[in-house]
């Protein structure tokens, strides 16, 4: 009797946690396990922001996917997945192109644009290792080159974040840890460097604890970013960005950086392959299967999972993302046995940490606010836990957060 083969498209959080729980959970002989991802390599995507600021080196986000994987259970493949044929069962890869019995789109984000004009030309992102790489870089180039030109051009110290949700915030959290770091070791005057917020929204981290927000504000501020709340982002040009709020004239910020933090969508297969979606993400069902398609599972940022509470859907976060893949396998694993009764999956939101740099965050866990210190040693303990759970203390020793008083 032929083994059902269960393809799982991307290694992120999703992805490999339904990767190491199915690996535990059937047998050799059960199913066949194929995991399918770009990179050799899984990284931290709530660790970008401090690699994108250069307060952590890249290597130090990531982790090889065979280093958690059981290769005696689960066929590791290196490729970029295309598209989906939902008919003949397949994906369409890069190199190759594979079939399955079960398929986990487990892909990430892509960056969410709104149509601005010139943001994808000339504003950094922080979606992976190398854009991450690439904004450090900038950055450190635009401090060592000020000092040796002999006309100053006072633009290259100033760097404009487009967009106050919680990526925006922690790079600028982190990015007032590093400023001060680069002025002394390029001999710039701290005064001269300039670091604009931008958030089209009325309000910085818009749906978080008022309380909290008022003291994360209040902390950067201190630490020189201002904030232009209410603001749009009209277009992004190579001298730095064109703004308006509400009826006011447009005017220009010049800036030789400008990140845009300020928005994601699903990806873009699932309208390539014909699925229907909103802004690349499906609204899947409580299984976690898609609608008309009990063979394919959606898990991550681009499944939409809806809030029945607020009647609005979760925010795409890697604590959904890694219990989608908990269910997720489960819920394979009793297709595998011709079991029909399938698990639902219901968020278990434990609480919500947004870092503001090294020893400083906000948090509310458990119900509770936490500020500064407290707040800082539990986020390092929430990505010590994610680390754990999918590679035991053995991953949580080589990578984990111990700098935690």
């Amino acid at each position: 009797m032929r083994k059902p083969k269960i393809v799982i498209l991307g290694a992120g959080y999703g992805g490999l946690m339904t990767t190491v729980r199915l690996q535990k959970l059937i047998g050799n002989n059960e199913a066949d396990i194929v995991l399918v991802n770009k990179n050799d390599y899984h990284y931290e995507t709530t660790w970008l922001h401090e690699a994108s600021a250069g307060t952590m080196h890249h290597d130090r986000v990531r982790y090889d996917i065979r280093d958690v994987i059981d290769t005696s259970k689960v066929q590791f493949i290196q490729d970029t997945a295309l598209e989906i044929n939902k008919e003949e069962k397949k994906v369409i890869l890069e190199k190759s192109e594979i079939s399955y019995d079960y398929l986990v789109v487990a892909l990430g984000a892509e960056p969410e644009t709104f149509g601005i004009k010139g943001l994808k030309e000339y504003a950094f992102g922080i979606v992976n290792v190398n854009s991450a790489r690439q904004l450090r870089e900038h950055l450190e180039y635009q401090f060592a080159t000020y000092n040796t030109e002999e006309e100053k051009n006072d633009d290259r110290l100033t760097i404009v974040v487009g967009g106050a949700g919680f990526t925006g915030i922690e790079f600028l959290g982190e990015l007032t840890n590093r400023v001060p770091e680069l002025c002394h070791e390029y001999d710039v005057d701290f005064h001269k460097v300039k670091i604009v917020c931008v958030e089209a929204a009325p309000m910085v981290l818009p749906g978080f604890d008022p309380e909290l927000v008022t003291y994360a504000v209040a902390q950067l501020e201190k630490k020189g970013v201002e904030f232009l709340i209410g603001t749009a982002i009209k277009e992004c040009t190579p001298e730095g960005i064109i703004v308006a709020k509400g009826e006011e004239e447009p005017r220009e910020i010049k800036a030789n950086t400008v990140v845009w933090a300020a928005g994601v969508r699903g990806n873009s297969i699932i309208e390539k392959s014909g699925i229907e979606a909103m802004r690349g993400r499906v609204k899947v069902n409580s299984d976690l299967r898609v609608p008309g398609h009990d063979d394919m599972f959606i898990i991550g940022d681009s499944s939409l999972i809806i809030n029945e509470e607020i009647n609005r859907p979760y925010p795409p976060t890697a604590q959904i993302a890694m219990q989608q893949g908990e269910v997720c396998a489960r819920n394979l694993a009793a297709l595998i046995r011709d079991k029909q009764d399938l698990e639902s999956f219901t968020p278990d939101i434990k609480g919500v940490v947004c870092s503001l740099g090294e020893d400083d965050a906000i948090g509310l866990v458990f119900g509770k606010k936490l500020y500064g210190g407290s707040a800082s040693f539990m986020k390092k303990m929430v990505d010590n836990r994610a680390l754990f759970m999918i590679g035991g203390p053995s991953l949580v020793l080589k990578k984990g957060k111990f700098k935690v008083l």
